[in-house]
């Protein structure tokens, strides 16, 4: 240790003293620390074992014994720094500090000639004073065109501490991180708090006890530079007075490498690691040393420090090993109120300006950059003072950003000369675009010349703000923002066709049909481009930007892109291919009602997943405008929660300011303004009382042609009551799905009145797993009887049991019940309701279908219903009796029964131990001609070999019959096993 020695003269209890101030999860943290020590030190084996089990003292002892002398107080103040616990370190070194002043003449001759020594070879001193004063100058630089440095946020109290915090040990894998990755969306502040790091370490104030040496490597620095070997890399900030800096590369385990700005670095990192270089001093091609470094090939032992942009985060992961991923998050809510108000003299237009950024999330979202939010800012109040809109500008992110394009622009009646030409900028759009597709965000000068920019052109647009130039590296540029980019880009395509931009050379990110195929999975990095290129559809903000830009701009693009949308309306694919949601968010930026109507009249079925407010915005501006839809496929969660349980509705509505509630009324109007309508899947929503009784007035309107409605696993505080009295109002819903949702036994009372009124016309009604019990048999049973136009029930996984059932066959059994399909799957049905079931059969000719699997009905139970089938008035086609305890006993009443029955063509017995035996008499009887059977339910694998050779026998003689391993089709539109091809 470079505090002088520790301490023989230490008492031996002076170490439990220390350890004594340790909470039981301080303790623990210690424990793992010390372990990861030993493993690293490999020189000293102190069992784990009993580490892991020791008391305070026994630690302390354990400790001396396997680190003697100073030993132990060298490990337990570098734990103890690792631990961030600086007060308790600060004590322990300044009493072994005190103890070491009090050394014999020999001791203190030592410790002389160790501090000449030192002073010979330099301590860092030096270094850290020279790397302080650099990064602080240029952190200060970070002020820019124009920002205000009071606005300037620098590093926030919780990125301060996130940073302090960023190679803690985890306490649940008592791993202690050696390679972080920080990252976060352009301008968040990355950069900044990286440098900050650097000179919080050289003052002193962070990693003290982690890290002997720090070094920045910033990727505008690393790209200019060529072979090299990695010490010379990092040499640059090392003064001379320090003494060789390979002296402190034989300890990598204390040097931390900081790798600024990934994103930015043009490398392809596709060396095989098995090339990659081990020895720091080799000159190799600096990506190379990089790739070395950052896949732990070079100095495995040193700690990394990588900041990137998320949408590199792809290409980063794969060379890392172990990486702990953190993500800086931005400006907090409050923090971007707080901003914006700073913003402003005036209060009121601050107020002003915060409400028209907060009601658009995706405009608010991008507030979370200091630099966007301010540049914002400022262009809304130019916008203020003309007599402008605001509310209007902030309504769509492509609004925002012309706004702030044209702000930058001098008006086209004054000093015209000063505007860039057509060709300028064509060519600077083209530079953009191509740095998006590329992940491109610096450009040097020679990246500008192959874009036809000369020095002239480039002084142009610094002039104008929107390009801007590094102050700290040499011929380094980029556009004021990504945003800024990203709408030059998306302006490049608005140009192809007007300025005749396509030549001979054409590049791949020309082609605007691969921009269409893009979704934010697979390119995140496009999305932003391409929610500005459908904003730019608009005819009004076209003339804007033409206003702007003094030029001619086409709109030849939008009817591409409804010939691309098409296309993919007519693939067989469809709608796999379609993200609805995505696409929603960039129809919503058009605002063009007509032309949104005409995108989506290609669609017949759309699926969405609206999981917040913003989804919610942009699926019912949409929606509304669907025209066409058939189908609709909705499930609607994180957007009504925390309205749930709140009242009256009225205080609901006053908080909101309606904004959630007239979205929601847009979306569910869709039931009765789109005529082509018929069905509608809400299943795994989560809605309020407020939303539901929006939702059920549009089903009762008039004009609603909803014909089949899918509730499943939805809640019905209610008892049901509003969905009841929507199956009177409306006589066009047949087909109703609550599988999975709390009916309960008051939920089936209100559906069995509703059942008995003659304006119900339901066919179809599936109740599977609907919580209610035998309570219910009675009100079934009450509204079978007077309605006339169910067909087809599921009951399936309610705790009916036999007496519920019993009194359901009773009016199955009657001349006026046309019910055809029943299921009874899962009802905990023993063999003591088979003769009611059995009666069932014979007596109702309506009824084909009867699934009555996974119930406890056993050989004794099926053959009675055997016994019924066999009767010449029974017209079952489909049985279930999957998972019923069926043994083989029970096979040769069911081969009886194939041969006399021509009515049933499939059977399921799958999850059954009918054995060997069973299969036998079964395949006698499957061979046989008289057999109509088409689909027989089993497992083959579930048998022996003998069996399954018998069963493949029966395959290959009869080919007309199905023999499935799972029968069992979990679609969406029915869960019965027959229902498969």
């Amino acid at each position: 240790m470079t505090d002088g020695s520790s301490s023989s003269f230490f008492p031996d209890f002076g170490l439990l003293l220390y350890l004594e101030e340790l909470n039981k999860e301080e303790l623990n943290k210690f424990k793992l620390l010390l372990k990861n020590e030993t493993m690293e030190s490999r020189c000293c084996q102190i069992p784990w074992a009993e580490v892991k089990k020791a008391k305070r003292e026994d630690l302390a002892n354990l400790m001396n014994k396997y680190y003697p002398g100073e030993q132990a107080w060298d490990v337990a103040l570098k734990i103890f720094g690792k631990m961030n616990l600086k007060d308790l370190y600060e004590r322990a070194r300044a009493e072994i500090n005190w103890t070491a002043h009090s050394l014999g003449p020999e001791d203190a001759r030592t410790q002389e000639e160790q501090d000449e020594q030192e002073a010979v070879q330099g301590d860092g001193t030096e270094y850290r004073t020279q790397i302080t004063e650099k990064y602080c100058i240029t952190w200060d630089k970070k002020c820019l065109f124009g920002e205000p440095e009071d606005l300037h946020p620098g590093v926030a109290q919780k990125d301060q501490e996130l940073l302090e915090h960023l190679f803690d040990v985890d306490v649940k894998t008592g791993e202690q991180p050696q390679t972080v990755v920080l990252q976060g969306p352009a301008g968040v502040g990355k950069t900044t708090l990286v440098r900050k790091a650097v000179v919080d370490w050289a003052q002193g104030n962070l990693y003290q006890q982690r890290f002997s040496y720090v070094f920045y490597l910033n990727a505008r620095e690393i790209n200019q530079l060529r072979e090299r070997s990695f010490v010379q890399m990092i040499s640059k900030d090392w003064p001379s007075t320090e003494g060789p800096i390979e002296r402190i590369m034989s300890q990598p385990g204390s040097l931390l490498f900081i790798i600024d700005s990934f994103d930015e670095l043009n490398f392809a990192f596709e060396e095989p690691e098995s090339v990659l270089c081990e020895d720091w001093t080799q000159v190799h091609p600096v990506s190379f040393l990089l790739s070395s470094l950052l896949r732990k090939v070079m100095l495995p032992e040193s700690s990394l420090l990588v900041t990137t942009r998320l949408t590199a985060c792809k290409k980063l992961k794969p060379l890392l090993k172990n990486p702990h991923s953190v993500e800086l998050l931005g400006m907090s809510k409050g923090a971007r109120e707080e901003y914006i108000y700073q913003c402003f003299e005036d209060r009121k237009r601050a107020l002003q300006v915060f409400n028209s950024l907060r009601s658009n999330e995706m405009a608010f979202s991008m507030c979370k950059v200091p630099l966007v939010c301010w540049l914002l800012c400022t262009c809304l109040e130019q916008q203020i003072e003309k007599g402008g809109d605001i509310m209007l500008t902030c309504k769509t992110t492509t609004a925002l950003f012309i706004c702030y394009i044209s702000s930058l622009f001098p008006p086209v009646d004054g000093n015209s000369a000063s505007l860039p030409s057509q060709t300028q900028i064509s060519s600077l759009c083209h530079l953009a675009a191509k740095g998006v597709w590329t992940m491109t965000s610096v450009f040097y000068r020679e990246n500008l010349r192959k874009h036809g920019l000369s020095k002239s052109d480039v002084s142009i647009f610094l002039d104008l703000n929107i390009l801007q130039k590094d102050m700290e590296y040499e011929n380094c540029y980029m556009f004021t923002h990504l945003h800024v980019q990203e709408f030059l880009a998306a302006m490049f395509y608005m140009l192809q066709d007007s300025w005749g931009t396509k030549n001979s050379s054409f590049q791949s990110f020309e082609d605007l049909k691969l921009l269409l195929e893009s979704n934010s999975y697979k390119d995140p990095h496009l999305t932003q481009m391409k929610c500005f290129l459908f904003g730019l559809l608009n005819e009004d903000r076209v003339k804007q930007l033409e206003k702007t830009f003094s030029c001619k701009m086409s709109l030849e693009i939008k009817w591409k892109i409804l010939q691309w949308l098409e296309m993919m309306g007519n693939s067989e694919d469809f709608p796999a291919q379609v993200e609805f949601l995505e696409l929603f968010f960039y129809l919503y930026e058009t605002q063009d009602e007509a032309y949104i109507s005409q995108a989506m009249s290609y669609f017949q079925k759309i699926v969405i997943n609206i999981c917040g407010k913003i989804h919610l915005l942009v699926s019912s501006f949409c929606l509304k405008h669907c025209q066409c839809l058939r189908t609709m496929k909705l499930s609607v969660t994180m957007v009504f929660e925390k309205m749930l349980n709140s009242s009256p509705l009225a205080e609901i509505w006053r908080r909101d300011g309606g904004h959630i509630t007239h979205c929601w009324q847009d979306l569910c109007s869709v039931l009765h303004t789109n005529e082509h309508l018929r069905e509608l899947d809400l299943c795994h929503s989560n809605l309020n009382e407020l939303a539901m009784k929006t939702f059920y007035q549009e089903l009762r309107h008039p004009s609603c042609k909803l014909q089949k409605l899918l509730m499943r696993f939805l809640s019905f505080p209610d008892g049901c009551r509003d969905i009841a009295s929507s199956l009177t109002h409306n006589q066009n819903l047949m087909h109703l799905d609550l599988k999975g949702s709390d009916v309960g036994d008051n939920g089936v009372k209100s559906l069995c009145e509703a059942l008995k009124n003659p304006e119900c016309k339901l066919q179809n009604l599936r109740l599977r797993r609907c919580h209610f019990t035998s309570l219910s048999g009675q009100h079934l049973s009450s509204s079978l009887l007077r309605n006339k136009s169910l067909t087809h029930l599921d009951l399936g996984s309610n705790w009916l049991q036999d007496d519920g059932v019993k009194l359901l066959c009773d009016v199955f059994r009657h001349p006026s019940c046309n019910l055809q399909d029943l299921g009874l799957m899962g009802c905990a049905l023993t063999s003591m309701c088979c003769l009611d079931l059995a009666s069932a059969i014979l007596n109702n000719p309506h009824l084909q279908s009867l699934d009555l699997g996974n119930n406890d009905l056993q050989d004794d139970g099926v053959k009675i219903l055997y016994e019924a089938l066999r009767h010449p008035n029974c017209n079952i086609q489909r049985l279930g009796l999957e998972y019923c305890g069926l043994t083989s006993l029970c096979c040769q009443d069911l081969s009886c029964t194939l041969r006399s029955n021509q009515n049933l063509i499939k059977i399921n017995l799958t999850q059954n131990t009918l054995g060997y035996e069973g299969i036998m008499k079964l395949c006698e009887v499957l061979r046989s001609p008289e057999c109509k059977l088409k689909v027989l339910g089993v497992c083959k694998e579930a048998f022996d070999e003998e069996a399954q050779k018998l069963l493949e026998a029966v395959r290959v003689s009869n080919p007309q019959l199905i023999i499935e391993r799972d029968c069992n089709d979990h679609s969406d539109e029915d869960v019965s096993w027959w229902r498969c091809p």
